[in-house]
């Protein structure tokens, strides 16, 4: 994908999941995708341990971020 098109490029993990939490709190983030590291005594550390491994919560999340960088326009 041509990186002028993607979103996604030169963003880190960190500063997306980031990024989220700050506009959706640790709660919002949790109603909006299932994940116990978000709901469970959560953290950005143990969030991007566990996202780091799982590439299925991984998109969810880099979708969401891209969803909010579209409404944010």
């Amino acid at each position: 994908m041509n990186s002028a098109k993607n979103p996604l490029h030169g963003v880190t993990l960190e500063h997306l999941l980031t990024e989220l939490v700050e506009h959706y709190g640790w709660p919002g983030l949790a109603q909006r995708i299932d994940i116990r590291c978000f709901s469970s005594d959560p953290s950005i550390k143990s969030s991007l341990t566990f996202l780091r491994k799982t590439p299925w919560a991984r998109d969810k999340v880099e979708a969401l971020y891209v969803q909010l960088r579209q409404r944010k326009g």
